[in-house]
């Protein structure tokens, strides 16, 4: 009989085909590098085929066989993480580990009413939560570490099946001298040439930023970047930078009525003119089997949204 992969060995290799990078790899499962290599290499005698051509220097590069065998393995894989899960969707719905994440911008925000709306409505699940940029979770959520996001969309997540569940404004926050404080909302063509303060590279809200900066005119720099733009590595930090007087920033409404601005000698202003919102939502992999569950918890989380004007109908898509 022939020996057969080991889950975990799967898991790495899979990995590995989706990153292109061991050290990356290693991260989105959780074990050191050389454990990831390891493994890999075990494979590999275990089947007697090389997988990976290794005369390319560092660079990763599957073999044809290789590339069909992660295939095949992400095949299997699936299959068999969805035995138990489909006898414990079966057997109670809503019931075991929910492996949450939830990106940086969202997190500080929504964690606390989420998890008392799991603990109090869903007693039976058992809750971790992982934060980390949009990206990384996604590829997380590829290989089976995690189960469930909590995304802001519009974001590159078409790996996953998405459900929004409300939409989160955008808001202009600023020194209280600026001239734009005389505005009761702030057009999206007066962000034109003012000195912004944005989230780092790798935050999804960078990206809706920059979008909402383009609506209307033409952006200055390159890929949204210029001399005058400042970065912020979270929202606390860039109301700090913004109260120092060192540019403006877009908030969305959630971080707004969690208290970012609390300390600071800054005041918001709702923007105005094209789409100036994100939308909040949920997403997981397709053809889960506990969907079902999932959607469950989609229509408890829309309870959260700071104002019910904003919740979407479960059939947006």
């Amino acid at each position: 009989m022939l020996p057969l992969p080991s889950a975990q060995q799967l898991r790495y290799l899979i990995a590995l085909s989706e990153l292109r990078h061991f050290g990356r790899a290693a991260a989105a499962c959780s074990v050191t590098q050389s454990t990831l290599s390891a493994g890999i290499m075990a494979l590999e005698r275990q089947l007697d085929s090389q997988l990976l051509d290794r005369t390319v220097g560092k660079k990763v590069v599957f073999t044809p066989l290789g590339h069909e065998i992660a295939l095949k393995g992400r095949q299997a894989l699936e299959a068999l993480e969805a035995v138990p899960q489909l006898a414990v969707a079966a057997r109670t719905p809503l019931t075991g580990p929910l492996r949450l994440g939830v990106i940086p911008t969202i997190g500080p925000f929504l964690i606390e009413p989420l998890v008392k709306t799991i603990r109090t409505r869903f007693p039976q699940l058992t809750l971790s939560i992982a934060e980390d940029t949009t990206e990384h979770l996604l590829e997380k959520l590829g290989i089976g570490r995690l189960d469930m996001l909590v995304l802001a969309m519009p974001c590159l997540c078409d790996t996953a099946e998405t459900l929004p569940l409300w939409r989160d404004p955008f808001h202009v926050i600023m020194p209280e001298d600026h001239p734009l404080a005389r505005l009761s909302h702030v057009p999206v063509e007066r962000l034109a040439d003012q000195r912004m303060i944005m989230m780092e590279d790798g935050h999804c809200l960078r990206e809706q930023t920059l979008a909402v900066c383009r609506q209307g005119r033409e952006w200055h720099g390159t890929e949204g970047e210029s001399d005058s733009t400042f970065s912020a590595t979270s929202l606390h930090t860039m109301a700090e930078m913004v109260g120092l007087g060192l540019g403006i920033g877009v908030v969305p409404l959630l971080a707004l009525e969690g208290g970012i601005l609390r300390g600071h000698p800054v005041i918001s202003r709702p923007l105005s003119g094209g789409p100036v919102w994100r939308t909040i939502g949920l997403g997981w992999r397709p053809r889960s089997p506990r969907s079902e569950d999932f959607r469950t918890l989609a229509t408890a989380f829309s309870s959260l949204a700071p104002h019910p004007t904003q919740t979407l109908s479960q059939d947006f898509v």
